[in-house]
């Protein structure tokens, strides 16, 4: 069963999210990244590029040659996934066939925009029994 991770509390939700990715990547962990939309993804391609500030964080697009050797993937759809491992979900609402992923990561900023949304798929894994793990991120990651 997806084991369902809330990272709640920042205050800027995108750069919680690379300084996840940043963290993760160090680990050696391949993360698939669902970032429906165009401008969205867009931004985080930009911070990815631009963060570390002394590096580069490997990533690309789905469907990009490399895809399958880069640790890190942007995709606008969840349906021919490169793997199975971990998922970011960047949309607000429940990711499509997020259940086939063994990791399921969410990052919720304080923002009521964002707050509530998350509050619903917290409240949607746990009436169907996903294994949920919250944690107050608004000291860092």
């Amino acid at each position: 069963m997806t084991q369902i991770t809330f990272l709640h509390g920042t205050n800027d939700r995108l750069q919680a999210i690379v300084a996840w990715l940043a963290h993760t990547s160090s680990q050696a962990r391949p993360v698939l990244v669902y970032v429906p939309t165009e401008e969205l993804s867009e931004q985080l391609d930009r911070l990815l590029w631009l963060n570390p500030a002394t590096g580069f964080m490997p990533h690309c697009r789905a469907g990009h040659n490399l895809a399958a050797e880069t640790p890190i993937i942007l995709a606008p759809e969840l349906d021919n996934p490169q793997h199975d491992g971990w998922l970011l979900n960047l949309s607000d609402e429940i990711p499509p066939g997020f259940s086939r992923f063994q990791h399921l990561v969410e990052i919720i900023s304080s923002e009521d925009r964002d707050r509530l949304p998350g509050r619903e798929r917290f409240r949607f894994y746990r009436e169907r029994g996903y294994p949920l793990e919250a944690q107050d991120i608004s000291g860092g990651i």
